[in-house]
């Protein structure tokens, strides 16, 4: 215990000595690279799908768009993963997908099983319409949302400076109060531009997916 004691490892010392993202992007590229077994992707899969969840339901919660500050960075990090996490489930599908469904995992065979349903007429049919939902709709809506967000909010941004100094030159406000509504201006800038920036990476995420899962299809035939 008391060597364990002299080397702390946790979450604020890796921010603190900035090896946290270097470490991250290791073990982005190790997945990518390495083969992993079926019970690892079935790890992952399910990790991706509760922090997916744990995701949406901080969103709803949130009341205004600065009290998850760092959604930007999460949607990022996330998109990552999954991308690893897509380019390791097609090495296996393609490499071990003869010996059986039960080859990529119990998470791929259960959602292709759901999504079939016993007949693949149907299984092809929704699997174009979920593709036209995520990328014509969903993907394309909230990049479109992002971008004039992040316009409107720099447009304004000069106006609210002015607003500001106006309330501050009449005494209004005081400068600690100033100072901290121009830094509130300014993080929500940051935060607008980084969610147009995301939802653009987010976009190619969902088109190397798209691309992805139709090698899967065709190589698992």
């Amino acid at each position: 215990m008391a060597q364990l004691d002299q080397f702390p490892i946790s979450l604020e010392t890796l921010k603190k000595s900035g090896l946290g993202a270097p470490i991250a992007v290791l073990m982005l590229m190790a997945m990518i690279v390495i083969p992993l077994p079926p019970f690892l992707l079935d790890i992952f899969f399910i990790f991706n799908i509760a922090f997916s969840i744990l995701i949406l339901m901080v969103v709803l919660n949130a009341r205004r768009p600065m009290d998850f500050a760092v959604f930007p960075t999460i949607i990022l990090v996330a998109t990552l993963f999954r991308l690893a996490l897509n380019v390791a489930s097609t090495r296996v599908v393609l490499l071990e997908g003869h010996t059986g469904p039960d080859a990529a995992g119990q998470v791929i065979k259960s959602f292709g099983e759901f999504v079939i349903g016993g007949n693949y007429t149907v299984g092809l049919i929704v699997f174009i319409i979920l593709v036209i939902i995520n990328f014509a709709v969903v993907t394309k809506g909230s990049g479109r949302i992002s971008e004039v967000s992040a316009r409107f909010t720099l447009d304004a941004m000069p106006g609210k400076q002015m607003a500001i100094d106006a309330d501050l030159n009449a005494g209004l406000i005081d400068q600690d109060e100033a100072r901290q509504r121009r830094k509130d201006v300014a993080s929500e800038s940051d935060f607008y531009g980084s969610m147009d920036g995301a939802s653009k990476f987010v976009r190619g995420d969902a088109v190397a997916g798209i691309m992805i899962t139709v090698i899967n299809i065709i190589g698992g035939l």
